[in-house]
C-alpha cells in the first residue's frame, strides 16, 4: 500500500498590527494646546501693553474755577467771570450735597425736566428720578463753554468709588447748564461716558490722525 503525503498547508502568519492613531492624536492635541497657550500669552501681553500705554494726557483741572471759560460775544468779561463762578458753584454744591447725604439739595441743582444718562445707557428723566438714582463724583474739569449768555456746557473727568480715589478716572461727564427765570443756574442735561482705554489706544495705533490734539 502506497502512502502519499499531502503537502503541508502554508502557515499563515499574523497580520502586522496596525499603528494606533492615539499617539498621533495626543501629539496633535499637545501642539494645539501649546499653541493656544502661546496665543493667550501674546493676547494677554498685548492687552497689558495697550492698557499701560493708554494714559490720559489731558486730565483737566482739579478746580472748575481754574478752567478758562470760552465766552460768547454777547457777554462782557465781567459777566463771563460772574457766570463762570456761578456754573462752577452749581457743580461744587452738587458734590457737597451728596457728601452730606442731602438728596433734596442735590436734586435742586437740576431743572424739573432735566435728563441724566449714565455710561451704561440708563436714562433718567426729571429731577426726582435723577435725585433717587445714584451719586457721581467730579474730579477733573476739562472745559467750560458758554453757548449763549444763559447756556453753558461743562466737560469733566470723574468716577464713582468708595475709599481711596482711583489712579485713573474712567468716565467723561458732560453737563449742560441753563440760567432759569429766577436767575439761578441749573443742570438741564447730564451725560456720562465710560472711557474704553484699550480700544481708544488701538484706534490711535491704526488711525493716528484720530488722536485729539490734547492727547498728543
Amino acid at each position: 500500500m502506497t502512502t502519499r503525503q499531502l503537502p503541508a498547508a502554508p502557515i499563515e502568519s499574523d497580520p502586522a498590527p496596525e499603528k494606533s492613531p492615539r499617539p498621533r492624536r495626543r501629539r496633535v492635541k499637545r501642539v494645539l494646546g501649546y499653541s493656544a497657550l502661546a496665543l493667550a500669552g501674546v493676547a494677554c501681553g498685548g492687552y497689558l501693553w495697550l492698557d499701560a500705554t493708554s494714559d490720559v494726557h489731558s486730565t483737566g483741572q482739579a478746580e472748575c474755577t481754574r478752567v478758562t471759560p470760552v465766552a460768547t460775544a454777547a457777554q462782557t468779561k465781567g459777566q463771563a467771570e460772574k457766570d463762570h463762578a456761578a456754573v462752577c458753584g452749581v457743580l461744587d454744591s452738587m458734590a457737597d450735597a451728596w457728601d452730606r447725604n442731602d438728596a433734596d439739595a442735590y436734586g435742586k441743582k437740576f431743572t424739573e425736566n432735566a435728563t441724566y444718562t449714565t455710561f451704561v445707557g440708563t436714562h433718567y428723566t426729571g429731577r426726582k428720578d435723577i435725585t433717587d438714582a445714584h451719586r457721581a463724583l467730579f474730579e477733573g474739569f476739562l472745559d467750560v463753554r458758554f453757548l449763549s449768555p444763559d447756556t453753558a456746557v461743562v466737560t469733566s473727568r470723574g468716577d464713582t468709588y468708595t475709599g481711596d480715589e482711583p489712579d485713573e478716572l474712567s468716565k467723561i461727564q458732560t453737563y449742560t447748564l441753563v440760567r432759569e427765570p429766577d436767575g439761578e443756574w441749573r443742570i438741564a442735561a447730564f451725560h456720562n461716558t465710560q472711557r474704553q482705554s484699550v480700544m481708544e489706544r488701538v484706534s490711535f495705533i491704526f488711525s493716528p490722525d484720530t488722536r485729539p490734539e490734547a492727547e498728543k
